[in-house]
């Protein structure tokens, strides 16, 4: 399989998990949304079905979707690390793509929701002035924007260590799971029957390990869209919180990677 093909198949496969995936972060959080408060439950579910499309999708190129995938399919020796740069690059740019389309789904919600007087005051404690076209000035900008929260992971409570804990956690279960369960027959990624397989372990992971951060579980799931929370315009926004980014980043690499060598070791 050729460069362009890894790479067009994984820009599209994480284009699609990333509409979908924020698609139901967005529907939940935003008021004037119909599916406005749904709950944990729909999240999970939503991600569930979001890998299970992109996967779907990208299947010709096994569907990694996920750097931390690439690097414990490297590992195990599914693909030539020579490739590896090429998926990052796939899943990144398909990450954002995604980001920007649910964006572009949601954009009266995001202005409806973003210029209520009642979720700044919720979110921001109070309010210095707000003008005609609601924008707000406020005098101390909070680390996650009201909104931050459809692009990318934020913790409930912010520890470092455990919270860089949960995400090796949660993604050794997701990469070794990939690993093991034979999910293609040439071994370099996710087979068909597997995707349906791996979206069941997304959201139990969602349940079971979710709570703490947020389970990013992947470095451009987090990493593309808080760039393009950074870049959009939209009113009132607050922070990207990049001080917290590099957890969901490195957590899944190092999670990806120890799952790699997990499986050398007890698997191969």
């Amino acid at each position: 399989m050729s460069s362009s093909d890894i790479f067009i198949s994984e820009t599209i496969g994480t284009a699609v998990l990333i509409l979908l995936g924020g698609g139901v972060c967005a529907a939940v959080t935003l008021k004037r949304s119909k599916a406005y408060n749904a709950g944990w439950l729909a999240i999970t579910f939503g991600w569930g079905f979001a890998v299970l499309t992109g996967a779907y999708i990208a299947a010709k190129s096994g569907a990694h979707l996920n750097p931390a995938v690439t690097i414990g399919l490297a590992i195990k020796g599914g693909i030539e690390w020579s490739q590896v740069p090429v998926y990052f690059a796939g899943e990144l740019l398909g990450a954002m793509i995604g980001a920007v389309l649910v964006w572009i789904t949601y954009y009266g919600q995001f202005r409806a929701h973003l210029t209520d007087p009642t979720v700044l005051s919720e979110h921001y404690g109070y309010l210095d002035s707000v003008d005609h076209e609601g924008m707000v000035e406020q005098s101390a900008s909070p680390k996650a924007g009201p909104v931050l929260g459809i692009f990318s992971t934020g913790p409930e409570i912010r520890n470092v260590v455990q919270n860089l804990a949960t995400e090796i956690i949660a993604t050794v279960v997701l990469v070794l799971s990939i690993l093991t369960l034979g999910l293609s027959a040439d071994g370099k990624g996710v087979g068909v029957l597997g995707s349906l397989l791996v979206a069941f372990v997304v959201v139990g992971i969602g349940l079971s390990l979710g709570g703490p951060t947020g389970y990013a579980i992947n470095p451009v799931r987090d990493l593309g869209p808080r760039i393009v929370h950074a870049l959009l315009p939209l009113p009132n926004k607050g922070g990207s919180d990049w001080g917290y980014a590099w957890i969901p980043v490195v957590g899944p690499l190092i999670g990806g990677a120890i799952a790699g060598g997990i499986y050398q070791v007890a698997f191969a």
